[in-house]
């Protein structure tokens, strides 16, 4: 994914900028609509979409909807049009009508040993949850697996890479192992592991 520059800030829909207290370590150059929808689950499904649609994958760029937990596609929304401006339509569309909880109930578990890029670890919540996705991994010198998490927040606002919390200079890699995935603005459990 294309970064901004590396000292750049993140900016809410609404042009606010999010103060970097060690949360982040880069923001993904994507641009976000200027309303508040764009918030954590949504940050997910974009990628998601965004890597299926880069593809032409059109068939398979679908997301649930929390009313009933069923999928809305991409092919049926698009009437034939699958231009990009169309396909940004859809993910406002699906924005409004879908959330952690929709996440969490369409993805499948996936064990912490298992983990794939673009796996993501997700919460329900009452009222709010919150999901991360895992946008890189690694191995290091001695064989550990690493990863990297990307994630929005609320308000909606611009994609960051997070840093691991108990690194000591503020890396975006994460080691691998089971337990509790502590992140800058949440907590999960290892078995918060999902996949689509």
């Amino acid at each position: 994914l294309p970064l901004k520059p590396i000292d750049a800030e993140v900016k809410y829909y609404d042009g606010r900028t999010k103060a970097n207290e060690t949360i982040y370590c880069a923001v993904i150059d994507q641009d976000i609509d200027p309303v508040d929808l764009q918030q954590c689950a949504d940050a997910v499904m974009r990628l998601r979409g965004e890597y299926l649609y880069e593809q032409k994958r059109f068939d398979e760029i679908k997301f649930n909807f929390l009313s009933d937990g069923k999928p809305r596609y991409f092919r049926e929304h698009s009437n034939g049009d699958y231009s990009y401006a169309k396909f940004r339509k859809y993910l406002k569309y699906i924005f409004s009508y879908a959330n952690t909880g929709s996440l969490c109930d369409e993805l499948s578990a996936r064990a912490i040993s298992d983990m794939q890029i673009g796996d993501v670890f997700v919460q329900k919540g009452r009222p709010y949850g919150h999901a991360v996705i895992v946008v890189n991994m690694a191995k290091d010198s001695v064989g550990n697996k690493k990863y990297m998490l990307a994630q929005s927040y609320m308000p909606a606002q611009e994609t960051q890479v997070l840093i691991d919390p108990f690194s000591e200079d503020k890396t975006p890699w994460f080691t691998l192992e089971d337990g509790e995935i502590i992140t800058p603005q949440w907590t999960f459990q290892a078995t918060d592991l999902k996949h689509f």
